[in-house]
């Protein structure tokens, strides 16, 4: 079996697909895309398909290794994004191939089911209860939401009491037996995540995501002394050399997205590792089904695995939503909360070719917004 050709298609809401293709006819589907730079990453990905077209598409740890190694200049987002899309349809293509699911080709299930969270915004204290109660009544166990909007260099008294009033309204509405994350989205300074830190203890949450930059890791471990909640990171961390600093600096869990770190290969990898440092994974995955199938084809494998995010109904989702581009939407429906195990062959999911074709350039690219502090200068978003 050889790779015949590689194309991708650009869809809405902000996500790219790929599409490998062989001369056995067996077709394996990925999804590489940095939101916000999806053209860049298309570019990446036609690059790196002169190392395939003509190929064994089954070698993928040979593929994956030269990929990744091949050029001088490696690593960072568009390169290991534009690899995991790839590397993805490289599995997709090897469980179709043999009759089985990607997870039996990585040790077998250690699970029959799936927890996942689901977003409900945040950005408006007084939605909180609302939207969480709405998220109960689906069935989830667990939400996340932003713990503020735009962060003061140094958090007053107000900006305290705004994250605390934020986080209580989502706790009341969910009672003590269910959970509630909150993402900080690296908008809290070193000194900002020390100071609130200690006051969301009360309230239970089940981690906090990202409380600092990923460029400040040499400081991490700082904020996880400071934290008596546990610290999750790593959706802006796209190797196993990019994770062990936050592993080190003692996080409790790791946040791979498997369209941005690599894709399969990697985040199995970063799953053993982070195993060895007693940390479990929640994987980053604010994208389309192809990412979601993927990362439950490593959640299902992994033992230290925790909660795997998802993106059905997220805010980010207009003109089109994760369902809209599978054949089989039965593949991602939730039973109290979880996701069944997918029994199909490769990624699970049957993805629907003739929509991604009909859809691909009908969507402007995607931007995040640039905020800006009242004095003028530059914010975090």
């Amino acid at each position: 079996m050889k790779i015949t050709r590689v194309e991708t298609f650009a869809v809405p809401p902000r996500w790219l697909f790929c599409r490998v293709e062989t001369d056995e006819g067996v077709v394996g589907w990925g999804e590489p895309v940095v939101e916000g730079r999806a053209a860049t990453v298309r570019t990446a990905v036609h690059e790196l398909a002169e190392l395939l077209v003509g190929r064994d598409p089954l070698r993928i740890e040979d593929h994956w290794q030269v990929m990744t190694k091949g050029s001088f200049y490696r690593g960072g987002p568009v390169l290991s994004s534009a690899v995991a899309g790839l590397d993805q349809a490289l599995w997709d293509i090897a469980g179709k191939a043999l009759g089985v699911p990607i997870h039996v080709l990585l040790g077998g299930p250690v699970r029959e089911r799936v927890r996942a969270y689901s977003w409900i915004g945040g950005d408006e204290p007084a939605d909180i209860a609302d939207a969480v109660r709405a998220q109960v009544e689906a069935g989830f166990t667990a939400v996340k939401m932003n713990a503020c909007g735009r962060m003061n260099r140094m958090a007053t008294a107000a900006d305290v009491a705004d994250v605390v009033e934020r986080a209580t309204a989502a706790r009341e509405a969910l009672g003590p037996e269910r959970d509630f994350a909150l993402d900080f989205h690296g908008r809290f300074s070193v000194a900002n995540a020390r100071r609130v830190l200690p006051h969301l203890a009360p309230l239970h949450p089940l981690f906090v995501e990202e409380p600092v930059l990923p460029e400040y890791a040499h400081r991490l471990d700082e904020v996880v002394a400071a934290s008596p909640v546990p610290i999750a990171t790593g959706e802006r961390l796209y190797s196993r050399t990019d994770a062990l600093p936050a592993l080190e600096a003692g996080v409790a869990v790791l946040q791979p997205d498997l369209s941005h770190a690599g894709g399969i290969s990697e985040v199995r990898r970063l799953a053993s590792l982070a195993e060895t440092f007693d940390v479990l994974i929640a994987p980053h995955c604010p994208l389309g089904p192809v990412s979601l199938a993927a990362s439950l084809q490593v959640a299902f494998s992994t033992p230290n695995f925790l909660i795997q995010e998802q993106s059905i109904g997220i805010h980010y989702n207009r003109g089109a939503e994760v369902l809209d581009y599978v054949v089989d939407p039965d593949v991602f429906r939730f039973d109290e909360g979880h996701l069944r195990r997918p029994l199909g062959p490769g990624l699970g999911i049957e993805v629907d070719e003739r929509e991604v074709r009909r859809a691909d350039g009908s969507a402007p690219d995607w931007h995040n917004p640039v905020w800006r502090h009242p004095d003028g200068s530059f914010a975090e978003w």
